[in-house]
């Protein structure tokens, strides 16, 4: 299994919509690297949901339900969407600030690729994350 993170502002698209709507479709990505991650993601894999620009704090953990295929929001290029469900709302949210000041993550993809809408995750970030902080 891989773990991920991907970022969306909530007033766009938030955690407690995508619990509402049970599933949705990752879409509209427009980085070369965050569509290639994309399209690593298999079926079952978890997915850190992170709130941005407004609150700045990972909120739940989703998972993969559908393998990438062509993005239908493009009119034109070779991009990707994935499908994603949520499984569990995080206790309590993991901020940035919280992700910074701790030297275990400090080569999390969050911090090193910051503007990065999708990125790989490592298994003991995403234990620290969903383990560390949720006591």
């Amino acid at each position: 299994m891989n773990y991920w993170l991907v970022k969306s502002e909530p007033e766009k698209y938030s955690w407690d919509q995508l619990v509402k709507d049970g599933v949705t479709q990752w879409d509209g990505v427009r980085n070369y690297a965050a569509r290639n991650n994309l399209r690593t993601m298999k079926e079952g894999d978890e997915v850190l949901f992170y709130h941005s620009r407004e609150g700045l704090e990972i909120v739940g953990i989703a998972k993969v339900t559908k393998e990438h295929y062509p993005d239908p929001t493009a009119t034109e290029g070779d991009w990707s969407a994935v499908q994603i469900s949520p499984y569990r709302k995080l206790d309590k949210p993991v901020t940035l600030t919280q992700i910074k000041a701790d030297e275990s993550l400090k080569d999390i993809s969050l911090v090193k690729l910051g503007r990065l809408s999708v990125g790989a995750i490592t298994p003991e970030e995403f234990k620290i994350i969903t383990e560390k902080y949720q006591k």
